[in-house]
């Protein structure tokens, strides 16, 4: 199955008790896309300025990602600076230069309208029902947001909630978007807005699924080290997404593995700066992060 994310590609610059990296290789599309490339093929839908440069494109190009939607547009990459000073599971945001991000409006190319499964990246809610009114018939359907379309626009992220097939966000803004406190009655509130399934991800306390009709829990795993949670959230969504796309399958038990893979992508993704850490994974290795999840949650 074809995946198709919609979403930015940026250079980042972090900072972390472990150290600090400049304008490297970021955006929610990077992340996503690398991750769920360990799975199944992927298309990436962004826009990047004139500088960006080779060696990041290169990058991606290496982990297999169709680059064809990718548009290069006159001006600078969107960059993103921050730090994880006290709370590894929160930035503090230094800079956000949207630069030639700030007129982006996704166009796909023909040959990624047939996509099977769409992850619609937490863009402004206006980019993601443009791209949904360029899809023909996809099979499933995946968004994010964030807090700031929240503030801004909490009426479209409504429309688009009611248009997905799963709403993966995380425990902040699920209890923004519903008014809830209480992280089961948010999902419920969501659920009510049509989106077929809620994903809820808590950082290094876990994730929840809710469906109408079910109900998981995966905690958090065990880690030692944590050095840049920065795409966490995305290589989560990647993993999710790219393990149901692989599999073709979008039934209940297909989607609590699902959370667990997604939680397996993310655990490696915190494990250094950047995509390093994603893109040096073998086949191996998520498999023996994936069974180390089942010993943690056998009781």
């Amino acid at each position: 199955m074809n995946v198709l994310v919609v979403g930015s590609v940026a250079l980042d610059t972090v900072e972390t008790p472990h150290g600090r990296q400049v304008e490297t290789l970021g955006g929610s599309a990077s992340y996503f896309a690398v991750s769920c490339s360990h799975f199944n093929p992927v298309r990436l839908v962004g826009v990047v300025g004139e500088d960006f440069p080779d060696s990041c494109r290169q990058q991606l190009e290496r982990e297999g990602i169709d680059l064809a939607g990718l548009q290069v547009s006159r001006g600078k990459t969107f960059r993103w600076g921050g730090a994880y000073r006290h709370d590894m599971n929160e930035a503090v945001t230094d800079f956000t230069h949207l630069n030639v991000f700030e007129e982006f409006h996704p166009l796909l190319p023909e040959a990624y309208r047939d996509s099977d499964c769409v992850f619609l990246a937490n863009i402004d809610p206006e980019l993601q029902l443009e791209v949904l009114e360029q899809v023909k018939r996809p099979r499933l359907v995946a968004g994010d947001t964030m807090n700031l379309w929240l503030e801004l626009k909490p009426d479209l992220v409504r429309e688009v909630a009611s248009r997905l097939d799963i709403f993966i966000l995380n425990d902040a803004e699920a209890r923004m978007l519903s008014g809830e406190a209480n992280l089961v009655r948010a999902a419920e509130s969501i659920l009510s807005l049509g989106t077929g399934c809620v994903v809820i991800k808590k950082g290094e306390h876990g994730a929840l699924l809710l469906a109408p009709e079910d109900r998981f829990a995966l905690p958090g795993l065990l880690l030692e080290r944590v050095v840049d949670p920065t795409g966490a959230g995305d290589s989560f969504a990647g993993g999710f997404l790219g393990y149901l796309a692989a599999e073709g399958n979008f039934s209940s038990p297909a989607l609590r593995k699902a959370v667990v893979y997604g939680s397996v992508m993310a655990s490696f993704n915190v494990e250094s700066f950047s995509l390093k850490r994603l893109r040096e994974i073998t086949p191996g290795d998520i498999r023996a992060r994936f069974e180390s999840f089942k010993k943690l949650t056998v009781f």
